[in-house]
C-alpha cells in the first residue's frame, strides 16, 4: 500500500485575540500550541504569512506550525501564502479544527471531504483549490439547534467538555510521529481506537 504524504505544515485553525482565546472555536489553535509546547517552540507574528508560525523539530523532521490570524472566515489567505512560499501541496497540510458533529473528548483525521458548514474549512479548500488536505477534528459537541451554533462555538466550554477536549488533544498529538512518516492510517487507527 502507497504510503501517504508526511505531513510537513499543522495548521491550527481560531479567531485571533484574548476574547476568543479560550472559546470552543479555537480549539484547532489549542492543538498546535500544544505541539509548539511539546516541542519547545515559540510562535512568531509572521505579516507575509497573515498569521503567527513556528518550526519545531520533531521525530527528527523539521515540522511547521501555522495559526492564521484573519479571523476563521479568511484562513485560506494565511494556508495559501504560507503553503506557496514553502511550496507546499494539500498533501502536505494538517489542518486542525473544532467539530459541531462530534462529541467533547473525540478526535478524527479525516482526508478530503466537505467543509460541512466550517467556514475556516471551506476558505482553505477554495484558496487551495479543492479539499485534498488531511483534517484533523477536534468534537466540541453541538448546542442543539443550528440557530444557536454561533452564539455556541464562539462561548467558552463548560469545565468538563474543556478538559474532555484536552484529552483529545493530548491523544492526538501522541500520534504525531505517525503522521510525519506519512503513515496516515497507521495514525487513524492508533488515534480512533483510543477513544472511549
Amino acid at each position: 500500500m502507497a504510503e501517504d504524504s508526511p505531513v510537513r505544515c499543522v495548521v491550527g485553525l481560531g479567531n485571533p485575540g484574548d476574547r476568543y482565546s479560550s472559546t470552543r472555536h479555537n480549539a484547532g489553535f489549542w492543538f498546535v500550541d500544544e505541539l509548539a509546547r511539546r516541542h519547545g517552540g515559540v510562535f512568531r507574528s509572521e505579516a507575509k504569512f497573515f498569521g503567527d508560525a513556528c518550526r519545531v523539530m520533531a521525530e527528527g523532521r523539521d515540522l511547521w506550525l501555522l495559526k492564521p490570524t484573519t479571523f476563521m472566515n479568511r484562513s485560506g489567505q494565511s494556508v495559501s501564502a504560507f503553503a506557496r512560499f514553502y511550496k507546499l501541496g494539500p498533501e502536505d497540510l494538517l489542518v486542525v479544527h473544532d467539530e459541531l458533529d462530534l462529541a467533547p473528548g473525540t478526535a478524527r483525521l479525516k482526508k478530503g471531504g466537505g467543509h460541512g458548514g466550517h467556514n475556516g474549512l471551506r476558505d482553505i479548500a477554495s484558496a487551495l483549490n479543492g479539499p485534498g488536505f488531511l483534517r484533523l477534528r477536534l468534537g466540541i459537541g453541538h448546542p442543539g439547534h443550528r440557530d444557536a451554533v454561533v452564539d455556541y462555538v464562539l462561548d467558552r466550554p463548560s469545565r468538563d467538555d474543556e478538559a474532555a477536549i484536552t484529552t483529545a488533544i493530548d491523544r492526538a498529538a501522541d500520534v504525531l510521529p505517525q503522521l510525519l512518516s506519512g503513515e496516515i492510517q497507521r495514525a487513524m487507527n492508533a488515534l480512533h481506537s483510543s477513544d472511549k
